[in-house]
Formats: structure tokens, C-alpha cells, sequence
């Protein structure tokens, strides 16, 4: 049995969940409304507060969409009640992100300035000019833009230029040693 499939998803207060046929999953909560066709051989079973994910048979296919159905739902039930979010980091000297209404401006040592738009169901906030916050309901939105502005400008080995997550760690390396002497 999965270990993550056969854990129960809680419904938190506020979060309405519907189960149509097929397994077509909607998701309504303070923060938003979420809908995913998940796989249709799974069995999605709600009882009051509690989901419960349970697989038809012990085949291959079907022990590895157990624990990905789960997940999926329970990402969608946190998504819409608390939301999820991603913070960059701006490092280089005149490197800087700014937004002008829903756009995003960044500054990275190119000759123009990058502007990406928000996409539906993102919001970016930008609260010091070397930091951006992503955030919305969807896990897969939030990490794929979050990724998307991170590639503008990876961050480089040896000063640490770039953008990168806050939790990320950049190795660095030593320039070159031949001229030091």
C-alpha cells in the first residue's frame, strides 16, 4: 500500500469539494476555485470532511497513480485554503524587479529591461527591489512561473549573480588562480 495514497485528506472548514463522474474534482475556497480531471480508475470515496484515495487493483499502473492522485487533490484542497507562494531573490549590483500594475519589470544587466505578465490566478508582489513573491492557489502555476522568472537570469557560480529562490544555496567557485601571484 502507498504510504502517501492511503493518508487521508482533511477538508478544512470553507473548502467545498465535489466529486462529479469520472472523477472530475472541483475545489471552491476562500482563496479560489480549482478543477482537475483526475484519473478515472481511481476511487475518490468522501465521507463528511474526510477523502480517501483507494486504488482497484495492485497492478503496476495503478500503485503509481495512487500516491499522484492524492497528492494532486490535496494540493488542490491547500491551494484554495491557504494558497501557495514562491520568494525570489535579486542579487547583482543594479539588478533590481519592480511591477507596474500587472506587470513585472526586472532589471538584470541586459540592455532592456524583462517585463512578464501576470498570468490568470497569479498574483506577484514585489515588496524591496530585490525580492519577488509569487503566489496563488495553483502548485503547478505558482512553481512553473516561479521558475519561468528565475530563467530570465540563472544565477552564476562565482559572485552569486542572478535570480534565485531564498531557499536555494549557490555553490561557488574560485575564479581563476593564475594571475594571483
Amino acid at each position: 500500500m502507498s504510504r502517501i495514497g492511503k493518508m487521508p485528506i482533511t477538508v478544512p472548514a470553507g473548502v467545498k469539494v465535489e466529486i462529479a463522474a469520472g472523477n472530475a474534482v472541483t475545489v471552491t475556497g476562500p482563496k479560489g476555485t480549482l478543477s482537475n480531471q483526475l484519473n478515472p480508475e481511481m476511487i475518490i470515496k468522501q465521507e463528511g470532511a474526510i477523502i480517501t484515495v483507494e486504488r482497484p487493483s495492485d497492478c503496476a499502473a495503478h500503485r503509481s497513480l495512487h500516491g499522484l492522485t492524492r497528492t494532486l487533490l490535496a494540493n488542490m484542497v491547500n491551494g484554495t485554503d491557504k494558497g501557495f507562494s514562491k520568494e525570489l531573490e535579486v542579487n547583482g549590483v543594479g539588478y533590481r524587479a519592480s511591477k507596474e500594475g500587472k506587470t513585472l519589470v526586472m532589471n538584470l544587466g541586459y540592455s532592456h529591461p524583462i517585463k512578464m505578465d501576470e498570468i490568470e490566478g497569479i498574483t506577484v508582489e514585489v515588496p524591496t527591489p530585490n525580492k519577488i513573491i509569487i503566489s496563488g492557489p495553483d502548485k503547478q502555476k505558482v512553481g512553473q512561473f516561479a521558475a519561468e522568472v528565475r530563467g530570465k537570469r540563472p544565477p552564476e557560480p562565482y559572485k552569486g549573480k542572478g535570480i534565485k529562490y531564498t531557499t536555494e544555496v549557490i555553490r561557488r567557485k574560485e575564479g581563476k588562480a593564475g594571475g594571483k601571484k
